[in-house]
């Protein structure tokens, strides 16, 4: 084994290639995982609030199942594409741990275990895929949520009181967008990094 490990000097090409290659990839998979984290508590928080507004009577007499309309009409639409946005993020995630993976085998000094250049470049092709449809879909979800918001904010009458809870902009309604531009943001990340890796080792490699 010491005998082999002599035969084998690791190229300082490749060397810087998997310390980029290893940078951007943590770098990525971090921020993407804050970025994620964020949105997936924020979306929490307006699926169990409005699920609990819609078991709870506004006033004491009014019965339980007609405080249906003090949840937004419409939200619902926004949380199910903000939540495939997140569906989508997990699988970018794992795309940048795997670019990890490629920089530590590239760190070995045994060229048979370094990967492949088509397995990199197609790790990379991927993801840039995977993060623009997630971006597509947490922009399908941001854009929905604020033109409920939009509309509900036309609807109220200015200077008077409002006495139809469907009405009233709730923070859990702002939770809802808040959670697709965090979600936008993450994508954008993984999507930027990964794009900008593939341009650069298209020629390296």
């Amino acid at each position: 084994m010491q005998a082999q490990s002599e035969v084998y000097t690791l190229n300082p090409k490749i060397e810087r290639i998997a310390n980029i290659l290893r940078l951007v990839g943590w770098v990525s998979f971090w921020l993407q995982l804050g970025l994620g984290a964020a949105s997936a508590l924020m979306l929490i928080f307006a699926i169990s609030g409005r699920s609990f507004s819609q078991a709870v009577a506004p006033t004491p007499g009014v019965p339980v199942p007609t405080y249906t309309q003090g949840t937004t009409p419409g939200i619902g639409i926004s949380i199910f594409w903000g939540v495939c946005g997140i569906l989508a993020l997990l699988f970018t995630l794992y795309l940048a741990f795997r670019l990890t993976r490629f920089a530590k085998r590239l760190r070995n000094p045994n060229p048979a275990l370094h990967p492949q250049k088509a397995d990199v470049m197609k790790v990379l092709r991927v993801a840039v895929i995977a993060g623009f449809v997630g971006m597509l879909l947490t922009i399908l979800g941001g854009g929905s949520g604020l033109g409920v918001l939009l509309s509900k904010s036309i609807a109220q009458p200015q200077g008077v009181a409002i006495y139809d809870p469907s009405r009233i902009i709730r923070s859990l309604d702002i939770f809802v967008a808040t959670a697709s531009m965090t979600g936008i943001t993450a994508h954008f990340v993984g999507t930027v990094a990964s794009l900008g890796l593939f341009n650069w080792l298209h020629p390296e490699l």
